[in-house]
């Protein structure tokens, strides 16, 4: 028998069922501390179980699945792996909570060119943080290794959730009338979208490294870029019952996203003077000598959350995102339209 006629094993076609198992001893732990009062079954099952929450009339189940792009590469280059897996149940959170939906349970999948234990543990001790803090149960999920797909050290990830809301509850356009007011939750920072863009100019215009100085920021560039994603649901939901609709700021920026929240016949007039921009847009855009309007159609420029309510309601929703330390302003109104938005000052936003 030649060298190339030897027997073969999983191992030498690329996948290491060894480290495999070594990264499922090391999750156990992380996921049991998220498991919540409706999660039913042990660590390992073929398939994760949830009891029907009960206290509802007609609840509705509401799910979304989502990544967090290529601000996973940041975390591969500074070698810091927990925060993308809190940024992943935030950012499902938050698109479910723009429903009115408070979340259930939460599955994830991890897949690598090569696993590698312990990164597997940093991203599932983030995926569980998050859960934690979203009172979320992580009941399931999938670990891949796929050498022919991913080439060592990359990796990728997607979280799904589902979540519960009254019917009656159910948030959206057609609850939003003419002269709701538009307010508008900081961002913690990019949160998980533009970054295909931010790191070209990161990388390729400014010249930094993970563990360099980010300009203006007294922070690593790591640090500002790996920032996690900010959910608004303990800031929101005592605030509900007052709230039409939201718009969750994500891919597409504020016109992106704030019209999925519109009837067809209303328009939304946003202000961009209205908040103080922060810093780190600013220097993407000089760096990249980025257009305004791309800029606003690729990040959420310091807003994560636009809530559209009725303008008596405004004051209590901000209130309510102050004490629990969020920013807000009033950035807008609706008017009678097509359903589009425009965007207002924009030759001063980055003059």
């Amino acid at each position: 028998m030649t060298a190339g006629d030897a027997a073969l094993d999983y191992r030498s076609a690329g996948v290491d069922l060894d480290a495999a198992d070594d990264a499922k001893g090391r999750i156990r732990r992380l996921v049991e501390s998220t498991l919540t009062s409706g999660a039913r079954g042990a660590f390992g099952g073929f398939g994760g179980m949830f009891r029907v929450p009960t206290g509802y009339r007609n609840p509705l189940l509401v799910a979304s699945a989502d990544g967090v792009g290529t601000k996973v590469k940041v975390a591969i280059e500074a070698g810091r792996h927990a925060t993308v897996g809190h940024d992943l149940v935030n950012h499902c959170v938050n698109d479910i909570l723009a429903q009115g939906a408070a979340p259930l349970f939460f599955l994830d999948y991890v897949a690598f060119g090569r696993l590698d234990p312990v990164v597997v543990e940093q991203v599932v001790a983030g995926v569980s943080a998050g859960c934690r803090e979203n009172g979320c149960a992580l009941i399931g999920g999938e670990t891949a290794e796929m050498p022919s797909v991913y080439t060592h050290p990359d990796y990728d990830l997607a979280g799904f959730i589902v979540g519960c809301v009254e019917e009656e509850a159910v948030l959206g356009p057609e609850r939003v009338r003419a002269g709701d007011v538009l307010v508008g939750l900081a961002s913690s920072g990019l949160h998980t979208n533009g970054y295909s863009l931010a790191r070209r100019i990161v990388l390729d215009r400014l010249g930094l490294g993970p563990d360099d100085p980010f300009p203006g920021e007294n922070a690593s560039t790591a640090d500002v870029l790996l920032r996690v994603h900010r959910s608004y649901l303990s800031t929101l939901r005592p605030q509900l019952p007052r709230i039409h609709a939201m718009a969750h700021i994500t891919g597409g920026g504020l016109p992106g996203n704030v019209n999925r929240a519109l009837p067809s016949t209303l328009d939304a007039e946003i202000d961009v003077a209205a908040w103080p921009l922060p810093g780190t847009f600013r220097v993407l855009a000089d760096a990249g000598q980025v257009a305004v309007d791309e800029m606003f159609r690729t990040f959420n420029m310091g807003i994560g959350m636009v809530v559209l309510c009725d303008a008596a309601d405004a004051q209590a929703v901000q209130d309510g995102a102050s004490a629990a330390g969020v920013a807000s302003w009033i950035v807008g109104r609706t008017v009678p339209g097509t359903g589009a938005v425009r965007l207002h000052s924009l030759e001063r936003t980055l003059s």
